[in-house]
């Protein structure tokens, strides 16, 4: 059919059967858990080794994506062609571990052909299918049911209801599992570095501070002039100020020196020690960067000095938290 033929109202129609068809069969999935998802989820909590996720086709494709989201929630997983499992990749699979079987017809060949060596070394087995009593339903150890009335496709061939219930089904025993060993926002974040909830959580100021030449530093006899081309060559936007011992005393910002500036023609006489704001907020090198962040925004501050004790290690700097991808 050419671009010109196709009619909006149509293509709006089939898309909303599609949504429509596909919903209902995850919604009736509800009404087939029991005993069964409980077992299936208690053999998941109790495995010692990985859950081995494994499925061809459209199912493989789930399957990989599940793995990922038992992996990324608590539950150590990988994903398994079955095809190269034949040829030696179930050396993967353990007795300790748990095999998550994915086909909707339960007769898949390729499945079909590894399961003697799964029970041989004594791993659990869950399978999802569309037919319990099929061969994999009954080689599990716990066969779940995700069987769907009709397919979305209007041919009733492509995996569609079919294949968004296994994906369902999938992601409720992970978040079941997940909940149950009492997983946290800290361990989800341990495992999600790179991510923003991952960065926030995890990441601390000692990690994002500036450090050395980039931290200004006088003493509270340097000269305002010298203070700053100290802010200068550090390229910062303030200077600490310490006393004779090494430790901090006050800090004079570039705003500081703008309203002296403004205030004083003799500023750049002074000395730092009489222009600087004394007993500044300061961070620990070792506390959450959110925590740096909050304590910013609350004083509208965009730097922060850094210490241990009561000397000066670092500058925290909101520009560089805002790079860090924690605001």
């Amino acid at each position: 059919m050419s671009p010109e033929r196709i009619r909006p109202e149509r293509v709006l129609e089939r898309a909303r059967q599609v949504l429509d068809i596909e919903s209902q069969a995850i919604v009736a999935l509800a009404g087939k858990l029991g005993d069964e998802f409980v077992r299936a989820t208690e053999l998941v909590l109790a495995c010692r080794g990985k859950l081995v996720v494994t499925g061809i086709g459209k199912s493989g494709a789930i399957g990989r994506k599940l793995a990922g989201t038992f992996s990324s929630t608590g539950t150590p997983s990988l994903f398994l062609h079955p095809a190269e499992g034949v040829h030696g990749d179930l050396g993967a699979v353990t007795g300790q571990d748990v095999v998550l079987l994915l086909s909707y017809s339960g007769e898949t060949n390729e499945m079909i052909a590894i399961m003697p060596a799964v029970k041989r070394v004594g791993a659990k087995v869950i399978s999802l299918v569309g037919n319990c009593g099929s061969t994999l339903g009954r080689y599990a150890d716990v066969a779940l049911d995700v069987s769907v009335e009709r397919e979305a496709c209007p041919l009733g061939l492509a995996p569609t209801a079919s294949a968004a219930a296994m994906l369902a089904l999938g992601d409720a025993l992970a978040l079941a599992a997940m909940e149950m060993r009492q997983f946290t926002r800290e361990d989800y974040a341990r495992l999600h570095p790179a991510g923003a909830l991952g960065r926030r959580l995890t990441l601390r100021v000692a990690d994002v501070m500036r450090t050395g030449d980039a931290v200004a530093v006088v003493t509270k006899n340097t000269s305002v002039r010298d203070a700053l081309f100290a802010i200068t060559k550090a390229g910062a936007g303030a200077t600490n100020v310490v006393d004779g011992r090494g430790r901090l005393i006050g800090i004079i910002t570039d705003g500081d020196v703008r309203r002296h500036a403004l205030a004083d023609d003799n500023f750049l006489a002074k000395t730092a020690g009489e222009v600087m704001t004394g007993n500044p907020r300061t961070i620990d090198a070792d506390a959450l960067a959110t925590e740096g962040l909050k304590a910013m925004e609350s004083l509208k501050i965009g730097e922060m000095p850094v210490i241990e004790g009561s000397r000066v290690v670092g500058m925290l700097m909101l520009k560089d938290l805002t790079e860090a991808g924690i605001v």
